[in-house]
């Protein structure tokens, strides 16, 4: 099969023919008909990332089609349509994973990055962390919501139930909940990289109460924001937007380092959170929801030999919405 390859972190990524995956015990083999691009998949190929088992196939929104079923796996069919997510492997029994937590699983194993990632014509994955895919969506449009809906949608649970809404980056994950948070009857405050017109016509399109650039402070207080761009210098400047007993949301895996910042904007029962991986439950909540709301989501599909120009588009935020891989298998 084909399949783009990271054999250095700091490289581009190399077109490979490489052998079709077999599935293992309790895994499916799926042939991969849409994978989006994340950023983590900027951080894993830039080497911000340090534990990629390489030579890697990255990739971890993959939608598919199962053409082979592991020993033991029987919670799909073959013909049956699902996506992959970042979270590929628990050890199921650490104090985490007992406890609902098990994004937190010091054992965890993700797609892309220690497992076979879509970028390729054909991956395998553990078929109890696969979700089906509601007929609503083309291939290309599901694949988004993978990591973009659900790591999106864990970061606006963790935001609060404020009805005004900051969101720093307004990217692949940014446009999802945004929809959502709309639907929610919530005030969306967007903010895009200094000058970003392009972007804040997006954020409008999509029902931004308010738009500016990153470096502007909103027009009155907002409940809780949620950064999306991986820039720590956003947490001082959002923890001076929200309110007393706000709370900032760090949604990204990696982020540059947070500078020193004055006591008196946390202060005031301020605080910040991060968000880490995602668990199958979210998995779960959000694919239902995601029709209902409903969701749209925009894509920039390409080739999957197009790869790195498409990691370069997302590096330079030259994309709305998201890019999406499609295998010509």
């Amino acid at each position: 099969m084909r399949a783009m390859l990271l054999e250095r972190p700091g490289l581009e990524l190399l077109p490979r023919d490489i052998e079709i995956p077999e599935p293992g015990p309790r895994q499916v083999r799926l042939r991969v008909s849409a994978c989006a691009v994340c950023r983590t998949d900027l951080h894993i190929v830039d080497g911000e990332l340090t534990d990629p088992w390489l030579p890697l196939v990255p990739g971890h929104e993959i939608v598919g089609f199962i053409d082979s079923l592991g020993p033991g796996a029987q919670r799909y069919a073959i013909g049956d349509r699902v996506g992959v997510p970042w979270l590929g492997h628990v050890c199921g029994e650490c104090l985490y994973c007992r406890e609902g937590h098990e994004n937190l699983c010091e054992a965890a194993r993700f797609t892309g990055y220690q497992l076979p990632g879509g970028y390729a014509e054909y991956t395998v994955a553990d078929e109890a962390f696969c979700f089906p895919i509601s007929p609503s969506y083309t291939d290309a449009e599901a694949a988004p919501l993978l990591c973009a809906g659900l790591i999106g949608h864990r970061a606006l649970s963790m935001a609060g139930n404020g009805r005004r809404l900051g969101i720093y980056g307004f990217g692949a994950a940014a446009h999802i909940v945004a929809q959502i948070a709309r639907w929610q009857d919530r005030r969306l405050f967007a903010f895009t990289r200094p000058g970003d017109q392009d972007a804040q016509a997006f954020a409008q399109s999509l029902g931004a109460h308010w738009v500016g650039d990153s470096d502007t402070a909103p027009p009155e207080w907002l409940d809780a924001a949620i950064l999306f761009a991986p820039v720590g210098s956003l947490v001082p400047a959002a923890l001076a937007a929200i309110r007393p007993g706000g709370r900032v949301v760090c949604a990204g895996i990696h982020m540059s380092d947070i500078p020193s910042f004055p006591y008196r904007i946390l202060w005031g029962e301020r605080s910040v959170q991060s968000v880490a991986n995602l668990t199958r439950a979210d998995g779960d909540a959000f694919m239902a929801l995601a029709p209902r709301v409903p969701i749209h989501t925009t894509v920039q599909e390409y080739a999957l030999s197009q790869a790195n120009q498409a990691l370069n588009d997302l590096r330079e935020g030259r994309l709305q919405g998201a890019a999406v891989l499609r295998p010509a298998s």
